[in-house]
């Protein structure tokens, strides 16, 4: 038959008591060395009887076991204590932020005339002069973007009416050319008379000579009638025009 389970409460005869205290003392520590040899494990093991006998193990001496547990032991409670430190200063930095984010909600509502009843005639004044304060600055702002346009299309202005300046002397040069040129063509239309179904060509008074008559060889070209498209006979003759001072030569058809 197996062992029954023994109820784990002190045992009242001392005589047992010791007996047990033997034995499973003796297995605590054989356990003990176990552990060390087989897993490489450091392993300090300290008993105390109930007359104050002390019974220890240690695989790498107890001092030495001792001094490393105290080291993690306040490494632990260092590390536990920033924590804490770390949580509570967040904590407070927390509390601060959420009271200026408060304050400065209670500021706008002010600023915007909201929530003025537990103010004071002295908290009034105070918030009527920074809205004064902000009042001028957003004239002295509005007033600046305003000449900083204005000076923006006076810029505008010059830069159109010179280029404004710069296209009329174009067109008044190019007049003048088509002018003279103008005046060309008719100077020369001018000097062609057509008289009785024949073309007189005037010969300009400068080129003529002592009087002398000057003689025309052909037509010009845009006074010459075309006599195959319009069937009029051309004229020949060499007797000057009467009347006036100029001398006028009929054509010669070659």
């Amino acid at each position: 038959m197996g062992r029954g389970r023994v109820e784990l409460k002190r045992i009242e005869n001392k005589i047992n008591r010791q007996v047990t205290f033997s034995k499973r003392r003796n297995g605590l520590l054989k356990k003990a060395y176990e552990l060390s040899v087989l897993c490489d494990a450091e392993v300090a093991l300290i008993i105390f009887s109930s007359r104050g006998k002390l019974y220890e193990f240690g695989s790498a001496g107890i001092p030495k076991t001792l001094e490393r547990y105290q080291h993690c032991c306040y490494n632990i409670a260092q590390d536990s204590n920033n924590a804490l430190s770390e949580t509570q200063s967040w904590y407070r930095e927390m509390t601060k932020l959420r009271a200026k984010f408060e304050a400065l909600q209670r500021t706008q509502r002010h600023l915007l005339g909201e929530d003025l009843g537990p103010l004071s005639v002295k908290e009034l004044q105070q918030l009527e002069k920074q809205l004064e304060c902000a009042l001028s600055q957003a004239r002295q702002r509005k007033t600046q973007l305003m000449m900083e346009q204005v000076e923006e299309l006076r810029r505008k202005e010059r830069h159109l009416g010179e280029i404004n300046r710069q296209l009329k002397h174009k067109l008044e040069a190019e007049g003048s050319n088509n002018y003279r040129a103008m005046q060309q063509s008719s100077s020369w239309a001018h000097g062609a008379v057509v008289e009785n179904g024949a073309t007189y060509v005037q010969a300009p008074h400068s080129a003529a000579m002592d009087g002398e008559p000057t003689l025309q060889i052909g037509y010009p070209q845009q006074f010459v009638p075309d006599a195959e498209a319009s069937n009029i006979p051309i004229q020949r003759s060499t007797a000057p025009a009467a009347g006036g001072e100029n001398n006028f030569m009929l054509g010669w058809v070659l």
